[in-house]
């Protein structure tokens, strides 16, 4: 089998333009935010040209590898679409470039929450750990929202091999695109009610969240907290948001 890495048919320029693009964020306050709520934002990780390239993607078929109804699943209302590999550039570029950023906490968690797993330090080790256990299919994805659309709560797993951080990025407008479909984080804490994180992103904004679990600090040291997300009903108008999920899947 041929083996596809992020880096794949990328341009430098794009590329040493994101790293750079990433590197700017205070990333002691993102992990801040991530350690206490299990989200952070990152604001205008990328420009509205960009975001509607990357939205113009979804009616191109021969970019992705499968079409979700949600619909048809019980997952809520809406549609998305898995890209294939070689990945756009610019989301190649993204995932190899916030890979990094995200590798040292995702190990502090795994070792807070009794987990034996670690993540090496590039995102190409760590695809070829996925591959090598089954999980080669990519896991990037478009969703696109109209007008009572929604997402139900969930997680993205897609395997045994899980990174806990994701991204995802908002394409569309709020206020002139669309509407409502906010971003839902819940967390379930044990013997406790769960507790519910809301996020107002602007057109080009990323949060990043946990996929699964989390460390939380307690009385008697660590315990696990469960996260799901979603997205909040759609009132009027089309949103469109790239996924950005850093193992691949089965």
């Amino acid at each position: 089998m041929r083996k596809l890495t992020a880096n794949e048919d990328r341009p430098d320029a794009l590329a040493t333009s994101l790293e750079a693009r990433v590197a700017g964020y205070d990333w002691a306050a993102i992990h801040e935010e991530l350690n206490g709520f299990g989200c952070a934002t990152l604001p205008q990780l990328l420009s509205p040209g960009e975001c509607r390239a990357l939205s113009s993607l979804y009616v191109d078929e021969e970019h992705f590898r499968s079409h979700v109804v949600m619909a048809r699943h019980g997952f809520g209302k809406g549609e998305y679409r898995y890209f294939k590999y070689p990945l756009p550039d610019i989301l190649a570029g993204l995932r190899t470039a916030l890979y990094p950023r995200f590798a040292g906490l995702a190990n502090t968690w795994n070792e807070a929450m009794g987990f034996d797993q670690r993540f090496p330090v590039t995102h190409d080790a760590y695809l070829e750990q996925c591959h090598k256990a089954g999980q080669v299919r990519p896991t990037p994805l478009l969703l696109q929202y109209g007008a009572g659309d929604f997402n139900c709560l969930h997680q993205d797993l897609y395997g045994d091999l899980v990174f806990p951080i994701q991204v995802a990025i908002l394409l569309s407008e709020p206020g002139k695109d669309f509407s409502g479909g906010e971003f839902c984080m819940t967390e379930q804490r044990p013997r406790m009610q769960s507790r519910v994180e809301v996020v107002s992103l602007r057109q080009g904004d990323a949060v990043a969240f946990a996929v699964h679990n989390r460390p939380v600090q307690g009385t008697r040291g660590n315990y696990r907290v469960n996260l799901r997300h979603g997205v909040s009903r759609v009132r009027s108008g089309t949103r469109h948001t790239a996924g950005i999920i850093f193992h691949d899947a089965k």
